[in-house]
């Protein structure tokens, strides 16, 4: 049972009525379409694909890969446990009434805090800027406009955004120094073993 309630900010408003006011059908099909990317279950898939190819790689790059995985099933955990508690409309309930422009009714009607999708998208791109830094800037990149799609769409308000892709990054980083020990200890050289 639900028992917080949060209201929307007037700046959230704004940017919903922006949305609602000035989108066209074909940018919500597209907006639709890309939002998939950072769909919960797609992620599962990539990354127990990624976990898998790495067990025959070396230690280093099962480390990362056991960090993308602990990554997206933590950020899949977090925003279903906040939204049992947390009770707040989405944008394409209350914002939209007569003339919809191809704007989709997205999932439960009080589910929209915070942004799962912002919260993988958070976790991902930070581990990905961790583990990979050269791609850091397209991490972002990407990640934002993936994140964004959720405003376009109306199945989040601004701020849910913003505050899943920070719970996203904070996860990562809280699971960043699990997988330094784990990426020590398998650096370091096996003990010499005597032949009988």
């Amino acid at each position: 049972m639900r028992r917080v309630h949060v209201e929307p900010l007037a700046a959230d408003r704004a940017v919903a009525r922006f949305v609602a006011d000035n989108t066209t059908p074909q940018l919500e099909r597209t907006s639709r379409m890309l939002t998939w990317a950072a769909d919960e279950h797609l992620l599962y898939a990539l990354s127990i694909g990624l976990w898998l190819g790495s067990l025959r790689r070396g230690p280093r790059q099962r480390a990362d890969a056991d960090h993308m995985l602990a990554c997206v099933l933590a950020s899949s955990i977090l925003p279903h446990l906040l939204k049992s508690f947390i009770d707040q409309e989405r944008p394409d309930r209350c914002m939209v009434h007569r003339r919809r422009r191809g704007i989709p009714r997205s999932g439960k009607p009080y589910d929209a805090f915070p942004s799962g999708h912002a919260l993988h998208v958070g976790a991902l791109a930070s581990a990905i800027s961790w583990i990979y830094p050269e791609w850091q800037k397209l991490a972002w990149t990407v990640g934002g406009a993936l994140a964004a799609t959720r405003i376009i769409v109306l199945a989040h308000w601004a701020s849910d955004v913003v505050v899943g892709l920070g719970a996203g990054v904070l996860i990562e980083r809280l699971l960043r120094p699990l997988t330094r020990r784990y990426r020590r200890r398998g650096a370091r050289p096996k003990p010499y073993q005597y032949s009988a």
